[in-house]
């Protein structure tokens, strides 16, 4: 595909499947190696085997031991270290507010906050001791950008997952270590499949339905957003959050002053001229 990646050794969290798989995909093909660091060791193992420039380690996102050791098992197996994707995530628990959980929110948190928590944490100690810049990026969610796109829990997660991306960056940047997110909308996945009880024959076309671009979107999408993040070509880029998501965010549905005819609303006003 390219080689924006070349020699860049990555450690991905979530890699077995969904948006981590995606990405891990496109920065292999872009010349990268990657450390697939999930809990699913099955898939784990057949995806690093299939991709070549790979190796897969079992990770507790939720274990800061486990997070420290997938980033120097890539160090160990590559002999570098520059670019670490918080991605591993799960939807958590869910229900209205007044009902819900404290055990399922503990759990949730655990997995989406303190796992990319860790994750930044340690990739920082790693690039430091380098003393080569790097790029530690994370997955946040439109969820986290706006109400009622995900769980209560999740949605937290996902907007805390920005000011933490935000503050790291701010802290980082003279050390030439950039801190950026990704927020993707709606992707098509495995987990999306269970979530809406749909198959894959049928999921193209609902959600491009859904989307305001009438596009589905694939979890190699939000991989080449990744990409660029962790490449050289953004090495000006640090403390964002890049959107990818057909345009839900911005437009969940068609505002109906669009399809209004050509006219103004309300008295007219002349301008203000000179005396």
């Amino acid at each position: 595909m390219g080689d924006r990646l070349k020699g860049k050794v990555a450690v991905i969290t979530g890699a077995a499947s969904g948006i981590g798989e995606g990405t891990a995909r496109i920065f292999v093909a872009e010349g990268a190696h990657v450390v697939l660091a999930d809990m699913q060791a099955e898939k784990g193992e057949q995806l690093a085997k299939e991709l070549g420039a790979a190796t897969f380690i079992k990770t507790d996102v939720t274990s800061e031991e486990a997070i420290e050791a997938a980033i120097d098992h890539a160090i160990r197996k590559f002999g570098r270290f520059d670019c670490m994707v918080n991605n591993a995530g799960f939807v958590g628990g869910v229900g209205p507010i007044a009902d819900f959980n404290a055990e399922h929110w503990h759990s949730t948190l655990a997995v989406l906050l303190d796992g990319v928590f860790y994750g930044i944490k340690h990739a920082a100690r790693a690039l430091l001791k380098q003393g080569e810049g790097g790029s530690i990026l994370s997955t946040s969610s439109i969820a986290g950008l706006r109400g009622g796109y995900g769980a209560h829990a999740y949605a937290t997660c996902k907007a805390a997952v920005v000011g933490l991306t935000r503050s790291a960056a701010s802290e980082l940047a003279a050390k030439q270590i950039r801190v950026n997110a990704v927020a993707p909308g709606g992707v098509i996945s495995a987990l999306t499949l269970a979530l809406i009880g749909e198959t894959a024959e049928n999921i193209d076309d609902l959600a491009a339905a859904g989307s305001p671009m009438k596009v589905a979107m694939y979890p190699e999408e939000i991989g080449q957003a990744f990409a660029y993040l962790a490449s050289d070509h953004a090495r000006q880029v640090t403390g964002q959050v890049i959107v990818v998501d057909a345009g839900a965010l911005m437009a969940p549905e068609p505002a109906p002053f669009h399809s209004m005819p050509s006219g103004f609303m309300g008295p007219p006003i002349s301008p203000r001229r000179g005396n």
